[in-house]
């Protein structure tokens, strides 16, 4: 998953400066359009906020395009599994129902491997393996979910910086011309609004993200608990503890 993020950083990162080298040459060709708009929008914007914005923006949709990634494959349908697992254990083959497990990708499959591990010392011991290896395996789907939300907290701080830089620019030079005419405050108010606009647009798009990598999670657990119970259900069915 690393090379994954490293992969979508480089990527966001080379569309930018791809990006940038357009407006540098002056392209008129797609002056028109909503793209180059916007490119124009943060252009003109103070780029020492601007870049940072546009930082937060891609390192954080990196990160979330890994969670959703490694989410997806952590999908199991629990209760195909579930059935499986019985079968086995209503032939005695408990090995067999291990390496079900084993074979079967994502979280739930873990701890379900866990708790037959642990099926030879009896139910609490089962109950005790699946509690413990939840919570790791809970961790592990919530890894990286931290940056996301500084991401979303840092983008429009930088935005709001830009603003208070911007007004302080437009002060300085009423005071250096000494009139409060339109042209003089007019770029460095423009500025505060444009760092503020993106920085607010990053915050919006990154927490959209977030909430469905969040709910993303929640159904996994959900399952995985479910399966967790269903599991000690089977095992005591099929007479597995002595």
């Amino acid at each position: 998953m690393r090379k994954i993020l490293v992969l979508v950083g480089v990527f966001f990162l080379a569309a930018y400066f791809g990006a940038f080298d357009v407006l540098a040459q002056g392209d008129e060709a797609a002056s028109g359009g909503v793209l180059q708009t916007l490119k124009e929008k943060f252009i003109q914007g103070d780029w020492r906020f601007m870049i940072l914005v546009l930082i937060c923006l891609i390192l954080g949709l990196a990160f979330c395009i890994e969670r959703i990634i490694t989410l997806n494959i952590a999908t199991t349908n629990t209760d195909k599994l579930l059935n499986v697992i019985d079968e086995r254990l209503a032939d005695g083959d408990l090995e067999g129902a291990k390496e079900v497990c084993k074979s079967t990708p994502g979280p739930a499959a873990s701890v379900l491997y866990e708790g037959l591990r642990n099926a030879p010392n009896g139910p609490e011991a089962v109950e005790k393996a699946i509690v413990s290896y939840g919570s790791v395996q809970m961790g592990l789907l919530e890894k990286g979910l931290v940056w996301i939300s500084l991401f979303i907290a840092i983008a429009p701080m930088l935005g709001f910086m830009g603003t208070v830089i911007g007004m302080i620019q437009a002060f300085d030079r009423i005071e250096a011309v000494g009139d409060l005419s339109p042209s003089v405050v007019a770029g460095g108010i423009k500025v505060a609004l444009l760092t503020t606009v993106f920085g607010l647009v990053v915050a919006i798009i990154l927490q959209i993200f977030y909430n469905y990598i969040v709910s993303k999670i929640d159904g996994i657990v959900n399952k995985m608990e479910d399966a967790s119970i269903g599991l000690v259900d089977v095992m005591a069915r099929n007479s597995v503890f002595k």
